[in-house]
């Protein structure tokens, strides 16, 4: 009611005028030229006005609305939405993530997306989490590991998605590539050259977590469990966040039949990413099996 009200009585001031670059003649004119003015007064509005924008003009009216926020006092900051949940709602609806990268590294550095993927509105985190994943690498770590056990499932489940992508890009640009090359061997079930590329890397940069893990998951499928829970050790005291190296160490343990540490290991992986759910279950039936005993 509010937006119609105000669009009729500019429609009967400004008839024959023009403001700020939109002919005031046109009735769509006027009604977007007012979605800003009632948007810029009533910020918790802001996102559904910027929608109804979107449906009538996809592109045209972006900047004005980015350029309210760069001017909003800061004073405001936590009753306004960021571009990024704009960006994201984008992307879910045509899920061109090439589009969604350009946005975001137009508007954002990667020091503001890891800022707001702890603040603000969960479409914002979502958003950040997810732009992350493109843009990130290993000095995210730690914030999409916090991400990890955010309160939205959401966010979450983007997290545990870009926070694996960054594990990849870590040192040199030949070591990602070595990195890569070994998580295919792993992949086609190479095993014992994943093992051979993976300790060549290890032996080289022995720094690099994701090295210590690969190596550690071939050792598991060629049967070396002891060598396996080493390798998943190491890769949990250099990066702290690895859950999938917990896990693994978990079925190492279930393989030579030590329950108790089994139910430790999976217990510290869900503790780093509640959304395990095939590790949850193996919690759950550890703890029957050891209380019946």
């Amino acid at each position: 009611m509010i937006v119609i009200i105000r669009r009729t009585r500019l429609e009967g001031k400004h008839r024959d005028g023009g403001c700020h670059g939109f002919p005031l003649g046109s009735s769509l004119a006027l009604f977007r030229l007012n979605l800003i003015a009632v948007a810029f007064y009533r910020r918790p509005f802001l996102i559904f006005f910027l929608n109804v924008l979107s449906f009538l003009d996809g592109s045209g009216l972006e900047p004005q609305l980015g350029k309210l926020w760069e001017t909003s006092s800061v004073g405001e900051k936590s009753s306004r939405n960021p571009m990024i949940a704009v960006y994201y709602r984008r992307y879910l609806v045509d899920q061109n993530s090439a589009a969604f990268v350009k946005c975001c590294c137009q508007q954002y550095t990667v020091s503001t997306l890891e800022r707001l993927a702890n603040w603000g509105r969960r479409e914002t985190r979502r958003g950040s989490v997810l732009a992350l994943g493109y843009l990130a690498d290993y000095e995210s770590n730690s914030v999409l590991g916090r991400a990890l056990v955010d309160k939205d499932r959401g966010v979450r489940t983007l997290a545990e998605n870009s926070i694996r992508n960054i594990w990849y890009r870590v040192g040199s640009e030949s070591q990602r590539q070595i990195l890569r090359a070994v998580q295919r061997m792993n992949r086609n079930k190479r095993y014992h050259d994943a093992a051979a590329r993976a300790t060549e890397l290890i032996h080289e940069s022995p720094w690099l977590a994701e090295a210590w893990n690969q190596r550690g998951y071939a050792s598991f499928h060629i049967g070396d469990y002891d060598a396996s829970i080493r390798d998943c050790h190491q890769a949990l005291e250099i990066n702290p966040y690895h859950f999938s190296a917990a896990a693994e160490m978990g079925q190492c343990y279930l393989r030579q039949k030590n329950q108790v540490a089994a139910l430790e290991s999976f217990r510290r992986a869900l503790r780093l990413n509640p959304s395990m759910e095939d590790v949850r279950v193996q919690v759950v039936k550890l703890q029957r099996q050891i209380k019946d005993e």
